[in-house]
């Protein structure tokens, strides 16, 4: 008779073929009631709705929802393929918060099918799909990227409402900004006489800059005949023209948007620089000193269990992992060598930063090396291969419980170079702090220490402005984690900004908040 642990094992392997081939909206007809059982029981297997699941960690928290939103894209394009076949198709406004780069987990996911009962059909979380009885756009009107049928760019421009300007002006912008000329919108506007939409068109064109496809719009509607009046839908301007050239890249207008629409909101929550200190010595010295607390804090943050010994013995050279294989083995050890060896090549970029070069260009040079050698000791002791440390990843990454998911590992090649532009060209040196981290750890250009990384950057660009290497407490994780989790997903810089301003004031009055570890 086959054990508990073999039985598990057989219907862990029935999962694992759907898998690979591709479900993620797993059926109850696709695996017997016993494998469900017994999945479901164990963990692997976890009910979305009657008759539906995905699959599941089985050392999830009770309550994580970190397997649903990795799975709640995926999980719609299947289940809403299974119920209405082709005829369906994601609602214009939507449509072009996803074609613009948007993948955050909505609360509700706006759907039109003509067999749609106009009621919501509640999932996880607070989630739920809104199934609208209404008619699809032509066939050449319709994209599908990733299983998800969606009006195309300017089909969904035409077809979206008035306050989708006002209420979704970086997703509205960042669509905008991927039409390359007026030809684009004019073909479908002189068709169907829509004057009112050119009318808005035109107004949302000039608003970023495009005043070229502006005029055309208004012209060659005007010379067909037709009444135009320009009027911008956008509810405020931006502070500054973000998106004047040319982009094929949504990732890119997206971060340049949110730049322009957040920079604005960060000086009040910040402390004013106080300039490059005079003593670059002085000020090292001080940074070496913070390394014991920075590592411990930093590294706990991200799950690792160190101590001060731990982080001790790898600075004074103690650990040896040629030798013991505790030390060669050891996750943690591994993680705080990496930290130590990293800790010391920020340490060489911030004598570029005080010694006069700008700290959006330094960062920009020298992240790579950073990284390399935050995680050289684990390609030495053979747990990740040599290859990870070529560059950015390549493939998808999740981040536990946010209902951000970040750009595509293609889309990475694109979004992390405008950061480094937009560093390098940003003034205001509390700006360079607060959305030089946001931006990267959304960006979540590696698998793995986008967290580490993002604070070093955060401290380079505080170098940047004279203020003092600070560090985030471990205790103060959780406000952290929401505060990010509010610019990702809410577009709310507010409660990061003034989460690192506090943690920095109280460092320049000498009352850090994070504490060195007990020994």
């Amino acid at each position: 008779m086959a054990t508990p642990q073999e039985k598990l094992a057989e219907s862990l392997d029935a999962l694992k073929r759907l898998q690979e081939h591709g479900l993620i909206a797993i059926r109850s007809t696709d695996l017997t009631r016993v494998q469900r059982e017994r999945l479901s029981s164990a963990g692997f297997l976890r009910e979305v709705m009657k008759g539906w699941y995905v699959a599941a960690r089985p050392d999830e928290d009770a309550g994580e929802s970190t397997s649903w939103y990795t799975s709640f894209w995926a999980f719609c394009a299947q289940y809403l393929r299974a119920r209405f076949g082709d005829d369906w198709c994601l609602a214009p406004e939507q449509s072009l918060s996803v074609l613009a780069g948007n993948r955050t987990v909505p609360r509700q996911l706006v759907f039109r099918a003509p067999g749609a009962d106009n009621k919501p059909t509640s999932l996880p979380y607070n989630t739920s799909l809104f199934g609208m009885r209404a008619s699809l756009p032509d066939e050449s009107d319709t994209v599908v990227q990733d299983g998800l049928r969606m009006f195309s760019l300017p089909a969904a421009l035409l077809a979206c409402s008035s306050s989708y300007f006002e209420h979704h002006p970086t997703d509205a912008r960042a669509a905008l900004s991927m039409v390359r000329d007026a030809s684009t919108v004019l073909e479908p506007l002189l068709a169907g006489g829509h004057s009112t939409i050119a009318g808005r068109l035109a107004g949302a064109f000039r608003d970023i800059g495009r005043d070229r496809i502006a005029v055309d719009i208004v012209a060659t509607m005007q010379a067909a005949g037709y009444s135009v009046r320009e009027s911008t839908p956008f509810a405020s301007r931006l502070s500054f023209p973000t998106t004047g050239s040319r982009t094929s890249s949504p990732h890119v207008a997206r971060i340049r948007l949110m730049w322009a629409a957040m920079r604005g909101k960060v000086p009040d929550q910040f402390p004013d620089a106080p300039g490059l200190p005079d003593d670059s010595g002085r000020y090292l010295q001080a940074v070496a000193d913070a390394y014991v607390t920075d590592a411990y804090h930093s590294l706990s943050i991200e799950g690792y269990r160190v101590s001060p010994q731990l982080i001790e013995r790898v600075r004074s050279g103690d650990w040896k992992p040629d030798t013991e294989a505790a030390d060669r083995n050891q996750r943690d050890a591994l993680a705080a060598r990496g930290y130590f060896q990293a800790y010391q090549a920020v340490r060489d970029s911030l004598r570029r930063v005080l010694g006069g070069d700008h700290p959006g260009l330094v960062a920009d040079e020298d992240h790579g090396i950073w990284y390399r050698q935050m995680f050289a000791p684990s390609v030495h002791a053979g747990l990740i291969e040599a290859r990870d440390l070529a560059g950015y990843r390549n493939a998808p990454v999740y981040i536990r419980r946010s209902k951000h998911v970040p750009p595509s590992p293609e889309a990475v090649r694109d979004a992390l170079p405008a950061l480094y532009e937009l560093l390098a060209e940003e003034p205001d040196p509390a700006v360079r702090v607060v959305l030089g981290h946001f931006v990267f750890v959304y960006i979540h250009p590696y698998m793995d220490g986008n967290g580490r990384m993002g604070r070093f950057v955060m401290n380079l660009m505080l170098a940047g402005g004279g203020y003092p290497w600070t560090v985030v407490p471990l205790e103060r994780r959780d406000t952290y984690m929401q505060a990010l989790e509010s610019a990702s997903a809410d577009q709310d810089i507010v409660p990061f900004a003034r989460f690192v301003g506090e943690l920095v004031a109280a460092a320049m009055e000498g009352h850090s908040i994070a504490h060195p570890p007990i020994r």
